[in-house]
């Protein structure tokens, strides 16, 4: 009977097994072809031409986890298609991603209207502003000491520079740099350690490129775990490197003057992104024009319930997929799993 569900639909073995609800944790979809991609797409109304001057409704759709096959499907397919896949996959995870950063944005400047004076003095709100500084690299963390504030500055202008990280990226630059970086999710980067942004790094952990250079130092292409980390990891280092404080003071410049911030507007900041400089630009912010791409700059979540897809390499994969998600639900491990996704099930 399972093998019948799976010839009609690997979606319909995931309800079969116990597993698309699992108390307050995400419905999860295993999908083991593009069409069934699409289908689901077409069934939460994300398919198809936009409607002009109406903001793209985005159904929470997350894909946790994908398969190398990517690459071969998606050169049976039409090029029309396989961009608006890949947008369409992407978009979901940019915008959940970005969501996380409006809601510390929000507390952020709470927390500055609440303490316009020259400290923070509710506990919880010192602890919290730690620990968002840490993470946006404005606080130094000596090893085996607690972070503190950074001496010799004021308050105020530690506040208003943590401010200016603690920001979105707009959608279509993220779309138009994943698809420029990853060949629309086909590179070997991306199909083998979810990376989308070309994001190199320096730990001795990265995937080495074919032709390494030398000059560089020992470098590798960042791998992530799960496809939201690269989206998160991508975001963060266009917030927090010195590189690309350019972008940084263009979005604030922009948000002061009650300006939009636009993916092209920022695009123009990133001649330090890739070595071609305003090449890549040009490049780059070429392909957003073509694609349409500022459409997504507007896009929202919409309230329907989260969805999680696995991708499986085929039928009988997802027949496997599904039971081993099964296992899992029922030791209590797939709660811990989705958790460490850092996914929250409003």
């Amino acid at each position: 009977m399972i093998r019948f569900l799976a010839m009609r639909s690997v979606i319909l073995v995931v309800s079969f097994l116990g597993i698309a609800h699992a108390g307050d944790l995400p419905e999860i979809r295993i999908v083991s072809s593009v069409q069934e991609i699409v289908t689901l797409y077409e069934h939460a109304g994300y398919w198809g031409e936009l409607e002009p001057d109406k903001i793209l409704q985005v159904p929470p759709i997350l894909a946790v986890a994908t398969v190398k096959q990517w690459r071969q499907e998606a050169a049976e397919m039409t090029v029309e298609d396989k961009k608006e896949l890949f947008y369409r996959s992407l978009l979901p995870l940019v915008l959940y991603s970005n969501n996380a950063i409006i809601e510390e944005r929000e507390k952020l400047l709470d927390i500055i209207e609440r303490h316009p004076g020259l400290s923070i003095g509710n506990e919880a709100d010192v602890v919290w502003i730690l620990d968002l500084g840490v993470r946006y690299r404005l606080i130094k963390v000596v090893e085996g000491e607690a972070p503190i504030l950074p001496k010799g500055k004021p308050l105020k202008d530690f506040l208003s520079n943590l401010l200016n990280r603690v920001d979105t990226i707009p959608a279509s630059l993220a779309l138009g740099q994943g698809a420029y970086e990853s060949g629309y999710g086909t590179s070997r980067f991306a199909l083998e350690g979810n990376s989308f942004f070309g994001q190199w790094t320096y730990d001795g952990k990265g995937m080495s490129p074919k032709q390494k250079r030398a000059s560089k130092g020992n470098y590798g292409v960042a791998a992530y775990e799960w496809p939201l980390d690269s989206v998160r990891s991508y975001m963060l280092n266009l917030n927090t490197h010195r590189a690309y404080s350019g972008l940084r003071s263009k979005r604030a410049q922009l948000r002061q003057q009650g300006r939009v911030v636009t993916g092209e507007a920022l695009a123009q900041t990133l001649t330090s992104y890739s070595e071609r400089g305003m090449e890549y630009v040009k490049s780059l912010t070429g392909m957003m024009r073509f694609n349409s791409l500022d459409a997504a700059d507007d896009a929202r979540l919409n309230d329907s319930p989260l969805v999680l897809i696995v991708n499986a390499e085929d039928e009988k994969h997802a027949v496997t997929v599904a039971k081993e998600i099964s296992a899992l639900r029922a030791t209590g491990e797939l709660s811990d799993l989705i958790a460490g996704m850092g996914i929250v099930n409003p």
